[in-house]
Parts: structure tokens; sequence; C-alpha cells
């Protein structure tokens, strides 16, 4: 038998890409490309492992093998992401979400708050709003971006989810208009500091949009010091706001939030026992 089949495929990759990658995401990279070109599920492409893979899509999966190489991430590579149980496109105008910020969601969504209104910032792919808006259909969703692109990526990933957010290109920065009031404010905003830049892998910081991302050494801070300040004129009365947050960072955070006028402030940390969460009350 001539040709490659779906086994020696998976065997191939695993060789290729052995010491750039741990063998068990090596592994898992061949699954999702190849259920990926098939276009078939997991438990297809079990039944599948002596089937010969044509030329086309050999050529395809030996692309996407440069490209990982490379470091090239593997959800840009197919273009998508799965998030809180939905599929997400991405691509380098977004970052790829993370787990952690499932946890996120997860936490809103569980304290069942039931808001009228919520405002997402730095929304990217729009992985935040969508997936609350799946949970709580009745809550008015808006989410912020700077990037036009992010913001076509977030609208697209909506229409293909049948899911109605208010998307809006806002700089949050330089942010004057307080116009609507917000029952609750959600924001995963840049936080990584330069000086973290050394301890991270080449497909984040070759790939992934770096104004996400980072943040000064100087002023690590400075997202969540102007969004809590605009909380207080746009949460209503009682309202919350939830952060993603840097991990070293979280007595810092405490101590901005406590200042900045809110109570019953609670930090959570993420599965991998990391202050990764934030949540504060404007009474």
């Amino acid at each position: 038998m001539s040709g490659t089949t779906i086994l020696q495929y998976t065997a191939n990759l695993l060789s290729e890409l052995k010491g750039i990658y741990p063998d068990y995401e090596i592994k898992q990279f061949g699954r999702l490309l190849l259920q990926h070109v098939l276009e078939v599920d997991n438990t297809q492409l079990l039944l599948m492992n002596n089937d010969l893979l044509n030329e086309e899509d050999k050529h395809t999966l030996d692309t996407y093998t440069k490209q990982l190489k490379n470091h090239v991430p593997l959800q840009y590579i197919i273009g998508s992401t799965e998030f809180y149980g939905l599929s997400f496109d991405v691509n380098p105008s977004v970052l790829i979400p993370r787990p952690e910020t499932e946890e996120l969601v997860d936490w809103i969504l569980k304290d069942n708050h039931q808001p009228k209104s919520l405002l997402d910032i730095g929304t990217g792919s729009g992985c935040i709003a969508l997936s609350l808006k799946v949970h709580l259909p009745d809550t008015c969703i808006t989410a912020w971006d700077i990037s036009d692109k992010a913001l076509e990526t977030a609208a697209a990933n909506a229409r293909r989810l049948k899911q109605e957010v208010i998307f809006e290109k806002v700089d949050v920065l330089n942010c004057t208009s307080t116009d609507g009031q917000f029952d609750c404010i959600v924001s995963n905003p840049p936080y990584v500091r330069e000086l973290e830049k050394a301890m991270m892998e080449a497909n984040v910081l070759n790939y992934e949009p770096s104004t996400a991302l980072f943040v000064s050494d100087s002023d690590p801070l400075i997202f969540y010091r102007t969004i809590a300040k605009l909380g207080t004129q746009m949460l209503a009365p009682n309202g919350y706001l939830y952060f993603e947050i840097n991990e070293y960072l979280a007595k810092e955070m405490t101590d901005l939030l406590r200042d900045t006028g809110y109570t019953n402030i609670e930090c959570r940390k993420d599965i991998n026992g990391k202050d990764r969460m934030m949540k504060a009350q404007l009474t």
C-alpha cells in the first residue's frame, strides 16, 4: 500500500515536532488538524487510522506542520477555538481565549445576578460577551474594543452564533463619554508586564496581538485604574465589576479597587492556583 495513512501521519508529526512541543501536545495537534482537514469528529477519526490521506489533504497537513514548527498557534492555523462550549473564529487580530477566562465567565454566571445590562471592555473575539449572552439571553450586552479588526471578528462570531451584542469601537484609556448605565462591567484587559515577556512562549510573543497583552512596567494597572474609575460613573447602584488580573498584582488590585470606592472585593484563584479573577461592588 503506497501513500500515507492517518496513523503514519500522526507518527510522522510526533517525529517532526519532537523537542519543540511536549508529546501529548503534538498528539493533540495531530488530532485537531486531522479533524479540521478531513471534516470529521473524534469518534469518526478513531475509525480511520488505516485510511490513506489524499494528496491535497497531505499537502495541507504538511503546510500546517511547517507553521507549527515556526510556533504559529494551532488556533490561528485552523482559524477557530473552543471557549465555554462554543466555537469561536480567531485570527492574529485577537487573543486566543484562555481557560482562565472561561473561569471568569463561569463565576459571573454562577453568581446569578441576572444583570439587565452588561459591558465587556476589550472584547477581542467576543468570547466573554457572546458566552454570557448565550446564557443570559435577556441581558442587553455591549462590547468595546479599540481594534477594527477585532470588532469585525467579534461581529462575525456573533452572527455565526446567532447572538445579539452591541459592538462599539472605544479606546477606554481616552473614553470621556459615560452615556449609559450598566449593572455589570467585565474586562480582561492587557496586564502582562514587559518584564514578564521572558516567561512567555514564542507562539504568544510572535503571533498574538501585543496591544492586547502587554502594559508598561511603570504603570501595569493603567487599564484597571481607568476602568474602575469609569465604573464609578457607569455602574448602576450595587453594580458589579469583574476582572481577569495579573497573578502577581492581586494585592495592588485590591488596594486600587478599595481606594476607588468599591466594596465586597473578592479575589479568586484559577484552576492552576493563581490569583486570576477579581470581583468588586459599587454600593
